[in-house]
């Protein structure tokens, strides 16, 4: 099990369009099972992946909110599509469409893990999202995740009046 954190480098890593990037987690988020390319990819082994909490591969870019929202989501009973930039083991970064889906027990329905894939972004969403990220992480350290939550609300209804948080996620959702 991995523990220390890298350092960021500002180089992307390229992946595959044809490939899946796929984990799994307990409902702590703690990785239970992954792929190989996941492996490959992040350049952790399987054996330092399996037990480390998912976080393992967040890149310091990523604001809180994101995942406050993913969390709130999944754990509702809702799968959810999020776009994410990840740190590799080395510090470079990627960035993925990520769907989340519940795992449930077979026979109480009760959520019991998360199963995850992840497919590589498009330039023009990188390009979009990137400065957002970093504002928002810039705005968490001065007026915490509430004040990132209303950065964003203000985001998104300059893309629309009915924009929210919500509709955002699903129109994401939709689109992987």
């Amino acid at each position: 099990m991995a523990t220390e954190k890298p350092t960021p480098v500002d180089k992307e890593i390229e992946l595959d369009n044809t490939k899946y990037i796929e984990s799994e987690t307990d409902i702590h988020g703690n990785i239970t099972d992954c792929n190989d390319y996941f492996a490959e990819i992040s350049g952790y082994t399987k054996d330092e992946l399996i037990g480390s909490p998912h976080n393992i591969v967040r890149h310091p870019d990523m604001p809180k909110i994101i995942f406050k929202e993913l969390w709130e989501r999944i754990k509702n009973g809702h799968n959810i599509t999020a776009v994410i930039k990840n740190m590799a083991k080395d510090g470079r970064y990627y960035w993925v469409f990520t769907h989340f889906e519940i795992i449930r027990d077979i026979n109480t329905k009760e959520i019991k893990g998360y199963r995850a894939y992840r497919k590589m972004v498009s330039p023009h969403i990188k390009r979009v999202l990137d400065p957002l990220y970093k504002r928002l992480v810039e705005i968490e350290k001065s007026d915490g995740v509430e004040g990132s939550k209303k950065a964003l609300e203000e985001f998104l209804k300059e893309g629309g009046e009915h924009v929210t948080i919500d509709n955002l996620m699903e129109e994401i959702h939709r689109f992987y």
